[in-house]
């Protein structure tokens, strides 16, 4: 759980702290990279997250013994990163994420911690140390209610009776039952798949008091949700907007509402996105709040922009639509410059505070630290 820096700026540490704003270019740039060099090391890869990957190694235990594999992956990844991974491995992916939440638990390991069924008592003693809330796909809901049956470690989880455990929970945590028990149920997606939904928002860096301001915020978030769909090659039908005030705002009134529209033709290009989201944003704004956040969020994909029009619509596509979002995505991607819509405003002053920014040095040569030689 995160805590705001003004919370924290005050308080005396036993050592020294460095705080740091956050840096999204900087992060997704050295996860790229990560991924990049754990690719070269496995035939077949599936990146689970931004600092998360899957990789398939059936078979390299005839070569080189698992730990020592992993031992190179942690040396690969830091030879041509700088940064430090852990690796857990097991014959499947529940198993796997345990052990390497048992890799990063306890410093013995190294980093690297492989459950085999060679070795069946170090699966089981390592599942009776995990509490079962640290499981992979155990949210705290069901956790809890896996606690009030008496069920509060892994190896507890994995001996429990899975037809009673999908009567009772679902069939998701039946696999990962029988996954505890290393019956592999949960295949490796070398391509994600498609998402089923968009989300846009932050929280402003100052309270947002007119709709002029609030509007430039919609109008960025709905640029940038357009711009993630074209990368997701999909077209949507509906988009909504939201505003909240802060609930913890101290003698102010909670205010927070969703609005959306619902278009005729399914559409990627951002024209009709923003324009979508304003109507949204003027079906709830109200005076006379403080807003600390909103969003913009799509639905309702498809493939294909291509739907069943009538001949008397009063709505058509844009002409050349594809092509003018094409030039846009690749000026904004290429680094020499960007372009943007105008109704988001030139440097506004509700954009989120970054003051103690770290340098981007793999995304932007001004960063680059400079060395002199004599």
């Amino acid at each position: 759980m995160g805590v705001p820096w003004f919370q924290l700026k005050l308080v005396k540490f036993p050592e020294p702290v460095i705080a740091f704003s956050s840096n999204y270019a900087l992060y997704a740039s050295l996860s790229n990279r990560v991924m990049i060099h754990l690719e070269e090391m496995a035939p077949r890869v599936e990146q689970y997250s931004i600092d998360e990957m899957f990789l398939d190694i059936r078979g390299i235990d005839r070569c080189i013994n698992f730990e020592d594999f992993g031992r190179q992956l942690r040396e690969h990844v830091r030879n041509g990163t700088g940064l430090t991974i852990g690796v857990g491995m097991g014959p499947t992916k529940t198993l796997a994420k345990s052990a390497q939440w048992a890799s990063k638990e306890w410093s013995q390991f190294g980093g690297v911690l492989a459950l085999t069924p060679g070795n069946p008592r170090r699966t089981e003693k390592l599942l009776s140390l995990q509490p079962v809330e640290e499981i992979w796909g155990v949210g705290r809901r069901i956790s809890k209610k896996l606690n009030i049956m008496g069920v509060t470690t892994a190896l507890q989880l994995a001996r429990a009776n899975p037809v009673f455990i999908r009567k009772n929970f679902s069939v998701v945590l039946e696999r990962t039952v029988r996954e505890l028990n290393g019956e592999s149920c949960i295949s490796l997606e070398e391509a994600p798949p498609p998402k089923q939904q968009i989300v846009c928002s932050r929280s402003f860096g100052e309270r947002v008091t007119t709709y002029e301001a609030m509007r430039q915020a919609v109008c960025q978030y709905a640029e940038r949700a357009a711009e993630k769909l074209r990368g997701e090659r999909q077209f949507c039908r509906h988009i909504a907007v939201f505003v909240k005030t802060s609930p913890f705002a101290v003698n102010e009134p909670y205010y927070g509402n969703l609005a959306s529209e619902k278009l005729l033709i399914p559409t990627q290009d951002t024209r009709d996105i923003i324009a979508a989201a304003v109507r949204a944003l003027d079906r709830i704004w109200v005076d006379g709040h403080r807003y600390a956040k909103a969003g913009c969020m799509l639905n309702d994909f498809m493939p294909t922009g291509v739907s069943q029009l009538n001949l008397f619509d009063e709505v058509q596509p844009w002409e050349r639509s594809e092509q003018l979002m094409q030039v846009l995505d690749s000026i904004n991607h290429s680094g020499l410059g960007k372009v943007w819509f105008a109704g988001r405003g030139i440097a506004p002053e509700w954009q989120m505070k970054r003051e103690m920014l770290s340098p981007a040095y793999t995304t932007r040569w001004n960063d680059l630290p400079v060395a002199m030689i004599r």
